[in-house]
């Protein structure tokens, strides 16, 4: 048994933040249907996004389609949708129907703008939602142009993340009263809220209103730096005692550059430069072996190939490679335990079985 095994998803199928919340969800437990157009852009094969689902073709704009996508929403926990503010209701397909065949429904409204206000309309992508929240802002040095990791901080972060902890709660309240309820997950809404921790750093005066002039962006100890062989690595001592230990680890306890407070803002400039001649000596694995094994706050900058083949990661299974395709299991873990990840389908594997919901078990 999985955590989420007693609960029944409907997808319709879309592009990023809704078919990852499905896919996640799935490898929870979940039993998820994906719906999903017939067409050449679908081709024959998998997405990593299907995996642990199955997916039957139908065409919403019929009205086999349409009663599909009913007939199946009688019985389902939660449904998820991405399409633009509007589209759904026009297939006859929107909260109002959908919750009129099942009132326990928990209907899950996945869009980047929102359901209203003056954008909601518009098209967009995750970097764009990104930028208009504040999210992107902090995403570089002062003197380069933000950059957002590509889907992370949008679509996944303020995204699916979002739409998944509204639909599990949407379950909890149906289960608990009978009612359903309507998700409005906006990734722009998403977003902004992870920036409330650093926002309360902001209360204390660890971020600035101003790029270049906050910890994450000035600080010699809590910086990006680029090794001898082009490779990078972090440091992040905060804390005095991890400060201290970097120091003496690098050999700089008694250097003069470093003689006096660690919070002296006039000795940051002088000291990251300092840092970053002395990182440049030798390649990233040196300074791995050197500090990793530490309490310096140090990581070096990997790939996810990388990263799938370092110690800690393999110790715990957190990649895995399937037919050929790299990918990261289950998170997160229960009981100690790492959930295996479902097998991908292609898109409409399962048309001719038919669409129905496996038995479901206690809740």
């Amino acid at each position: 048994m999985k955590v989420l095994d007693s609960v029944r998803v409907l997808e319709i199928g879309g592009l990023g933040p809704g078919p990852f919340c499905a896919m996640h969800l799935a490898d929870l437990g979940a039993d998820v249907i994906s719906v999903v157009r017939p067409g050449p852009a679908n081709g024959t094969t998998g997405s990593l996004l299907n995996r642990g689902k199955r997916s039957v073709f139908a065409d919403l704009k019929t009205e086999e389609g349409r009663r599909l996508v009913l007939d199946l929403v009688r019985d389902a926990d939660a449904l998820i949708e991405g399409m633009r503010p509007g589209v759904m209701e026009r297939l006859g397909l929107g909260p109002e129907e959908c919750l009129g065949v099942n009132p326990r429904l928990v209907y899950g409204r996945m869009t980047g703008w929102g359901q209203s206000g003056p954008l909601a309309p518009r098209a967009g992508h995750d970097t764009n939602y990104a930028a208009v929240s504040g999210a992107l802002w902090g995403c570089s040095p002062a003197d380069a142009r933000p950059v957002s990791p590509f889907a992370v901080l949008g679509d996944i972060g303020g995204g699916a993340l979002y739409l998944m902890t509204g639909l599990l709660s949407g379950i909890v309240q149906a289960r608990a009263t009978g009612r359903g309820t309507v998700v409005d997950a906006a990734i722009v809404d998403g977003a902004a809220h992870m920036l409330n921790l650093m926002l309360s750093a902001r209360q204390s005066g660890l971020v600035a209103d101003a790029r270049g002039h906050s910890v994450h962006d000035s600080a010699p100890f809590y910086d990006t730096y680029v090794c001898a062989d082009g490779g990078h690595i972090t440091v992040g001592a905060l804390e005095p005692q991890f400060y201290a230990l970097l120091l003496d680890t690098l050999g700089l306890k008694d250097a003069a550059d470093f003689a006096g407070a660690q919070w002296d803002k006039a000795a940051w400039p002088a000291r990251r430069a300092r840092l970053a001649t002395l990182f440049l000596t030798q390649p990233r694995a040196h300074w791995q072996a050197l500090l990793e094994p530490t309490d310096a706050c140090f990581g070096a900058v990997l790939s996810p190939v990388e990263a799938a083949e370092h110690p800690h990661m393999r110790a715990r299974g957190v990649y895995t490679e399937r037919g050929g395709v790299l990918q990261a299991t289950p998170a997160p873990r229960f009981d100690g335990e790492a959930y295996a990840p479902g097998d991908v389908c292609a898109p409409g594997a399962h048309t001719q079985a038919g669409a129905v919901w496996r038995p479901r078990s206690a809740p």
